[in-house]
């Protein structure tokens, strides 16, 4: 076994592999960049080596300054983690060329499987079931229209390297392929240095199911289960589950078969993942070979049992998996949740800061796989996944409720998350029940997400809200405590609160003459209340400046202002709140880089026109125009980088009259 390993990665999962490989005893070596000083990875790790600037190009993709550290420290062996070299069949040369072990898929395996063209040609061989499609890449759009047409439309243009999403784009008819197509390829470009683009058939009403492989050395492989993938933004996963609740045990055993065969046809070694579009009959189609651990990881390793970084170390150092396809046993479910730093309400763009206050949630059958603390940053540079937060329970239902409250534990302040709603995709009635499309998101959101007032269950936060302003008042101000209090929400719904009794356990209140009882911590400040209402357990997140209290639960928000009863007459005088930036002006959404400004000045611009777009955590973002008018002014050029509100450029606006 070896005795140091490198890990060739950042955040969480650098962090994730370090634990395991501190259980089994192995010496960890982490590499970092110019943004990632002093970050969690890097004080966890036994040693830790600078390699480059804050861009992952000058840092996490530089192979051979990753190799340099690994021999300046005497590491044995290289774990790449996901993303960045995990899929560079290059790099894998490389570390072997040095004497060094990769843990992972050997450079054959993974150059096929991480070409999209033929890795299709190999699964046909082997007889995995593929999607209609065009055997090779698509040279241009006039080639790309004809065969679009043979297929069939909608189609789907899929960049032929690299994955997450980028460089893909569902075609519904001939008139949009010339435009898709162009777009796709570029993307494809930027993100992978490779425009290469292919086309297949889109399956409607699809879901993504993928199945989890283990192969070792000695032609050993198992299929461990499945997992639902389909609840993606942007083909993005955000929440994930095993098993899937619509997969049936023959089909199960069906996709398993061929993942195996598919994984013996390219002599695969290490933990791999064949992803699958499944259609609602539960006909499947292959998709994909990953050739590294997924993200998603956690959700199998809490049904099964299993620690598939510790298989991986151990299968590299040239041991059995120690496993047959019958000791492969599913124990309940898991559910996991991606916690992103991005802005719901402003179309999920990245947010970018300090993380003032972060706590994780922790309990039976909850796991949280981060790379972050309080007070540090999330950088423009790199992912904008905080965490990834899982939940483990004997029944689905069980595994959601479970994670739902961990979310309302959870607490990020300092950036924007998304934490509500993965919250309000946990409630909605669709994915309670199962049904699930990779649509679902579009479909069941229709664009940002704005967390409104609770439906039912709003004057039981106002009592808790009201109780925390209350106190806090009784601490600032001598004398005789006020125990009736006028409230007004967002929405301009008034309640009357009277307090029987109030101290730092429980309050016993009447909201308009209803009674609620609260249990639980209330000493100021209060950021979370984990208590009960009406001996309700809940999990109420509390942020207060004087009068002003906003509470969150579930994916419902409440901000209130709490006055004293006496003020009453004075709430229909207050001003309105001040109105945001005007449409003349297109700021900067979030820091990142202008890539392409789409006007000149002079030009004409109508409402919802592109105008620029913005680079930032390796997504690219369009920028609209949101009124009519003539482009007066542009404050930038490409290549420049951007704070939040900066300006891009302002408009003259057309008179509407």
């Amino acid at each position: 076994m070896f005795k140091k390993i490198l890990i060739a990665n950042r955040g969480e999962i650098a962090c994730r592999i370090m634990r395991t490989a501190r259980r089994m005893g192995i010496a960890t070596v982490a590499v970092y960049s110019d943004a990632d000083a002093g970050t969690p990875h890097v004080m966890m790790a036994d040693e830790a080596v600078h390699i480059g600037g804050s861009a992952s190009a000058d840092s996490y993709l530089l192979g051979e300054r990753i190799i340099n550290a690994a021999r300046q420290t005497g590491a044995e062996a290289i774990h790449p983690g996901f993303g960045f070299l995990s899929e560079n069949a290059g790099f894998v040369a490389e570390v072997e060329a040095a004497g060094l072990v990769f843990i992972g898929p050997d450079t054959k395996a993974i150059a096929v499987m991480g070409d999209k063209i033929e890795s299709k040609a190999l699964a046909k061989s082997a007889g995995v079931s593929t999607v209609p499609g065009t055997e090779g890449e698509v040279a241009d759009v006039e080639v790309g229209l004809k065969a679009a047409a043979e297929i069939g439309y909608p189609v789907m243009v899929k960049a032929s390297a690299g994955g997450g999403g980028k460089g893909m784009r569902v075609i519904a008819s001939a008139e949009e392929l010339p435009d898709g197509m162009r777009a796709a390829m570029s993307e494809a470009q930027t993100a992978f240095g490779d425009s290469r683009v292919f086309i297949e058939k889109f399956v409607v009403q699809p879901r993504h199911i993928e199945i989890q492989l283990l192969a070792d050395q000695h032609g050993n492989i198992v299929y461990v289960g499945e997992r639902e993938c389909s609840i993606q933004r942007r083909h993005q996963k955000v929440v994930e589950e095993a098993p899937s609740p619509f997969i049936s045990p023959e089909t199960r055993a069906a996709m398993g078969r061929q993942a195996v065969e598919l994984a013996r046809a390219v002599g695969y070694r290490s933990a791999g993942t064949v992803e699958f579009i499944v259609g609602a009959d539960q006909d499947f189609y292959f998709l994909e070979m990953n050739t590294r651990l997924q993200v998603e990881h956690p959700v199998t390793e809490m049904v099964y049992g299993l620690d598939l970084v510790e298989k991986m170390i151990r299968v590299a150092a040239g041991e059995e998996l120690g496993l047959t396809q019958d000791d492969i046993v599913a124990n309940g479910w898991a559910v996991e949740a991606r916690v992103y730093a991005e802005d719901p309400a402003r179309g999920f763009l990245p947010s970018i800061g300090q993380l003032l206050r972060y706590r994780e949630p922790a309990g039976e059958g909850v796991r949280v796989d981060s790379g972050v603390d309080e007070g540090g940053e999330i950088s423009m540079y790199y992912d904008p996944m905080i965490a990834k937060l899982v939940a483990h329970a004997p029944t689905r239902e069980a595994a959601i409720d479970r994670l739902h409250l961990a979310l309302d534990h959870y607490e990020i302040d300092g950036i924007t998350s998304n934490r509500q709603f993965l919250s309000a995709v946990l409630e909605n009635g669709s994915f309670r029940s199962g049904d699930l499309t990779t649509g679902f998101i579009e479909a069941e959101f229709d664009g940002d997400f704005l967390a409104e007032p609770p439906a039912d269950g709003a004057a039981g936060l106002v009592a808790l809200g009201t109780a925390v302003v209350a106190l806090q008042m009784d601490e600032r101000h001598a004398g005789d405590p006020d125990t009736a209090f006028v409230v007004i929400d967002q929405t301009g719904t008034r309640w009357m609160v009277e307090f029987g009794h109030l101290d730092t356990l429980s309050a016993a209140t009447k909201v308009d003459g209803r009674g609620y009882t609260l249990a639980g911590r209330l000493q100021a400040p209060v950021h979370l209340f984990d208590g009960t209402v009406n001996e309700e357990p809940v999990a109420v997140q509390i942020r207060q400046s004087g009068h002003k209290v906003v509470l969150t639960r579930g994916a419902a928000r409440l901000a209130l202002t709490v006055l004293p009863a006496r003020f009453e007459p004075l709430l229909d005088h207050m001003p309105a709140a001040a109105e945001g930036a005007g449409a003349e002006e297109i700021i900067a959404p979030m820091p990142g880089q202008i890539t392409r400004l789409l006007v000149d000045v002079g030009d004409e611009v109508v409402e919802g026109q592109d105008v620029a777009i913005i680079e930032a955590m390796k997504m690219e973002n369009v920028l609209s125009a949101e009124a009519r008018g003539t482009v007066r002014d542009i404050a930038v050029k490409i290549g420049d980088n951007l704070n939040v509100d900066d300006l891009i450029m302002a408009l003259d606006l057309a008179d509407e009259n």
